[in-house]
């Protein structure tokens, strides 16, 4: 974990060659989920042909090791810096909430470069609470949580997610979850047509939403061009949510996940086994 710390204070001419490197062997030599990346696009897009189903492929392979120089690089980031990277469309909404002292959620998605976008929110005066997914090993967990933390973003392990809401709910902020991955438990999750293909979505984000009352944004992130991003933040809904079937705040958040990866289709990780679970 060390040497990858140091990897971090290279510059990023230098990293953007490291990661040529890095998507070469990916693609090319180890062909790392190659099999799972295409079939996954192939049932995503079944309009596109196989010429563009592998451009699609080829670019999402090279973002993918864009993601991995460019998290060791966060933490050595400028605020210049990581704000010229990363444009914050719509902050009004956002600004509007901190105004009123309102905490509220954002619901995101292993889109662009998502692990950038904490930092470009906390640097322009927006607190983040930033929820995840511990990892198995130890230091490779301690290691993720030093670079996710740069520049103030307050780190919640998923376990404690109900928990800090009610200790820290005084603190106007944001609350990031990223939902778009595949639940534990398929049998409890909801399911809808998305990508041309039966999904489940993990509940567990509506129920935060209605438990907690907060107001929800989906924060739709996209790539304008190597090593640089935008975020939009879009309104899904204000409370109070009885009036809203169960299911219906997931299938919102669904939608509008759907049409960012229809217009930017390389952005979103593809090498997830996302359709694992079949319903019954």
């Amino acid at each position: 974990m060390r040497f990858l710390s140091w990897i971090g204070y290279l510059p990023l001419s230098v990293l953007y060659l490291l990661s040529d490197f890095v998507y070469f062997l990916l693609y090319y030599v180890v062909g790392y989920r190659k099999k799972l990346v295409f079939k996954h696009l192939q049932h995503a897009f079944p309009e596109k042909s196989p010429k563009e189903t592998k451009q699609i492929a080829r670019k999402f392979y090279q973002h993918l090791a864009d993601i991995f120089v460019e998290t060791l690089k966060l933490p050595h980031l400028s605020v210049a810096e990581i704000q010229q990277r990363v444009e914050v469309q719509n902050i009004e909404l956002l600004q509007g909430f901190i105004a009123k002292n309102q905490p509220f959620l954002s619901f995101g998605a292993h889109t662009a470069n998502w692990e950038w976008v904490p930092a470009s929110l906390t640097t322009r005066g927006i607190p983040v609470d930033a929820v995840y997914k511990t990892l198995t090993n130890e230091k490779s967990d301690k290691f993720m949580q030093s670079l996710r933390a740069s520049f103030g973003v307050h780190l919640i392990p998923m376990p404690r997610l109900m928990r800090e809401i009610v200790t820290r709910k005084h603190l106007p902020r944001l609350i990031g979850l990223v939902a778009d991955q595949s639940p534990h438990s398929p049998e409890h999750a909801h399911w809808f047509s998305f990508l041309h293909q039966d999904t489940a979505f993990f509940p567990g984000t509506e129920k935060i939403a209605r438990a907690t009352e907060m107001p929800i944004v989906f924060a739709d992130i996209y790539r304008k061009r190597r090593g640089y991003y935008a975020v939009s933040f879009q309104l899904i809904g204000l409370p109070p949510y009885q009036s809203l079937s169960d299911g219906r705040i997931t299938e919102m958040y669904k939608s509008k996940l759907e049409e960012s990866i229809r217009q930017h289709p390389s952005d979103w990780l593809w090498s997830h086994n996302r359709w694992k679970h079949k319903r019954k």
